[in-house]
């Protein structure tokens, strides 16, 4: 299995959901780095689970316990390796999933792929409790950015058909990603939220689940991140997120929506602002041009399907024995995993960001 990402800064990602522990490897960070350890616990806070009725009801601290890389709250420029104990599992609720895959989930490519041999408690390897690691990479990373003047926050654009108000491309006003950074469930118009509990507990009642969409927004970037071709910032960004489970499409600036317009209405003027600064009047590019950071807010929208370990009764196959069989899931599941993805989408942005700015030279 590879767990593996980057060239300059590299995670790896190692444990399963029901393992002793869950923890993260992470390479080419700076020396002389101070990291704020309220800070760091705060991002892992945002995506804990157990939080309200939209989550799991699994409860676990995601404590990091930081075993090397880190010396009196500063990083001494050795790898930092960090751990997270699993302390509330159940592994009972998944005995059957070895020869009952659940539809939508990893579990028959991982059968077929591992001989079986894989670890089925609670998603193994495949499972949304390896995003807890990735959140602590980038509560790293975060603060990096943050002293180099960058901002990262997102918000829960959609769950379901109930919609939060977009970002602004153009002017996003730093107190606003402030505060989407530091909370749970983080939209933009407070009643949206109500609409999307309202989605999200009508599925739940049906033994069901419900996706969405995260919208996550970069601040602060100097112009030259980012390569042509292979290299560029929707490369770097779209590989890591797509490490996270569930999420299964990404756009950056109007995305598909581009593809509905003629290019005199999705072009972005330029402008000299007061400052000297070239700017762009709109912001449908997202704030790249050809693979490289262009000074205007980076702005993508990471798309999340439903939860797919629901109650409801579904048609599988067994196995073990060759033939058509039922499955209803038990075990405790996000009735929808997006308020809680915000948090890692976040975390994804942070390190490919910080990766970009390393190769780019502008770390």
């Amino acid at each position: 299995m590879s767990s593996t990402w980057g060239e300059k800064i590299r995670i790896s990602i190692f444990g399963g959901s029901h393992t002793r522990a869950i923890g993260v490897n992470i390479e080419g960070l700076p020396a002389g780095e101070p990291i704020c350890w309220e800070q760091v616990l705060g991002q892992m806070a945002r995506r804990a689970p157990g939080q309200d009725p939209t989550a799991t009801t699994r409860k676990e601290a995601d404590t990091p316990q930081v075993l090397c890389g880190l010396l009196d709250g500063v990083t001494t420029g050795a790898p930092l390796c960090a751990i997270i104990e699993n302390t509330n599992q159940r592994s009972k609720d998944y005995s059957s999933l070895r020869v009952l895959p659940r539809p939508g989930h990893a579990d028959y490519t991982a059968y077929v792929k591992y001989g079986n041999h894989h670890d089925v408690r609670g998603g193994g390897h495949f499972s949304g409790r390896l995003t807890a690691p990735l959140v602590f990479a980038g509560a790293i990373a975060r603060q990096l950015l943050q002293r180099r003047g960058i901002l990262v926050a997102s918000h829960v654009a959609s769950i379901g058909e109930a919609q939060d108000q977009p970002f602004d491309p153009v002017s996003i006003p730093p107190q606003l990603l402030e505060r989407l950074a530091g909370e749970y469930f983080p939209v933009i118009d407070a009643a949206a939220k109500e609409r999307m509990r309202q989605v999200v507990e009508a599925a739940r009642l049906d033994c069901d689940s419900v996706g969405g969409v995260v919208e996550c927004a970069v601040t602060g970037l100097p112009v030259g991140a980012g390569e042509p071709m292979f290299g560029g910032a929707e490369n770097r960004i779209a590989s890591l997120c797509f490490g996270i489970p569930a999420m299964k499409g990404i756009e950056f600036g109007a995305g598909f929506d581009a593809a509905r317009r003629r290019g005199s209405q999705n072009n972005d003027p330029f402008y000299y602002d007061a400052q000297g600064q070239v700017k762009t009047r709109t912001n449908h590019a997202g704030g790249i041009l050809g693979g490289i950071t262009n000074g205007m807010p980076l702005v993508f929208r990471a798309a999340f399907k439903p939860t797919p370990s629901i109650a409801q009764e579904q048609d599988t196959v067994n196995l073990e024995t060759g033939q058509n069989a039922t499955l209803s899931i038990h075990g405790r599941h996000d009735p929808c995993i997006v308020p809680r993805a915000a948090a890692a989408v976040e975390a994804a942005a942070c390190v490919a960001v910080l990766e970009l700015l390393a190769e780019s030279g502008l770390l």
